[in-house]
């Protein structure tokens, strides 16, 4: 059974930074792409970044040179490091992994003074 759980969410100021991860197990972590979306409420859930399984990494426009994705095969664990943060950036963050229909929980990032 394949599970993937977020973490690191939270509330931050405009500015500041956050760090995503996502642990995952029931898979070949190795050898799967991973992915960031991202839902704002009464909004579509969106690519905010996905890196593939040789370390290849792409992202939104909305958040090129401010987020950052990452992977540690060892640890089953892809990260989303997040600068620079503003009040456009809150949704619900979602990991999953590319070209298939697993999804985590989901943990909230609200960015707000």
């Amino acid at each position: 059974q394949v599970q993937l759980v977020e973490s690191g969410g939270g509330l931050v100021q405009p500015g500041g930074s956050l760090r995503l991860s996502c642990a995952a197990s029931g898979i070949s972590f190795s050898i799967n792409g991973m992915g960031w979306y991202r839902q704002a409420p009464g909004k579509e859930r969106d690519l905010v970044a996905a890196i593939s399984s040789g370390g290849s990494a792409k992202y939104a426009d909305s958040v090129k040179g401010r987020f950052t994705i990452s992977r540690n095969n060892a640890k089953n664990t892809v990260y989303l490091q997040m600068n620079n943060l503003k009040p456009e950036d809150t949704a619900v963050y979602y990991c999953t992994v590319t070209r298939t229909d697993h999804w985590g929980q989901g943990t909230q990032v609200t960015v707000s003074s």
